[in-house]
C-alpha cells in the first residue's frame, strides 16, 4: 500500500506545495488552496479532480475511487483508497491534482522537466 510518506516524497518536488495539519488531518496546499487531503487514519486521500469527469472515474473503478462526501460535492474533488493503488498511479494523481491549482506555466515547466518531450498526461 502506498502511504502518506510516498506522497511527501512526490510533493517535495512540486513548486509552491506545502503540508499543513488541520483538525488532525494532513493536507497539502498551494497558497490557500487544498489539492490533497488525508483521512485521519491516512487510508483515504481526497484530491483535486475535475467535477465533470469524476462520475466516470468513480463508475469505472469503484473499488478505487469514491465521490466526496455531500458537503464537498461542490468542489473539484474525488477520494481514492490508498490500498487500491500503486506508486505509479499515486504519482499521477498527486501531480495532476497539483497541476490543477498552480499556474499552467508552472505545471508545464514541471512536466517538461519530468517527462521531457512526451505529451503531458491527462
Amino acid at each position: 500500500m502506498v502511504t502518506i510518506d510516498d506522497v511527501r516524497e512526490i510533493t517535495a518536488g512540486l513548486e509552491r506545495s506545502y503540508e499543513v495539519t488541520v483538525r488532525d488531518r494532513v493536507k497539502f496546499r498551494v497558497g490557500r488552496i487544498v489539492y490533497l487531503a488525508f483521512s485521519r487514519d491516512e487510508h483515504l486521500m481526497g484530491f483535486a479532480f475535475p467535477k465533470d469527469e469524476r462520475a466516470g472515474l468513480v463508475a469505472g473503478e469503484p473499488e478505487k475511487f469514491l465521490l466526496p462526501r455531500a458537503g464537498d460535492m461542490r468542489y473539484n474533488w474525488v477520494v481514492v483508497r490508498l490500498d487500491a493503488i500503486d506508486a505509479i498511479e499515486l504519482r499521477e494523481l498527486v501531480e495532476e491534482a497539483w497541476s490543477m491549482v498552480v499556474p499552467k506555466r508552472l505545471s508545464n515547466v514541471y512536466f517538461e522537466r519530468v517527462i521531457g518531450d512526451e505529451p503531458r498526461p491527462g
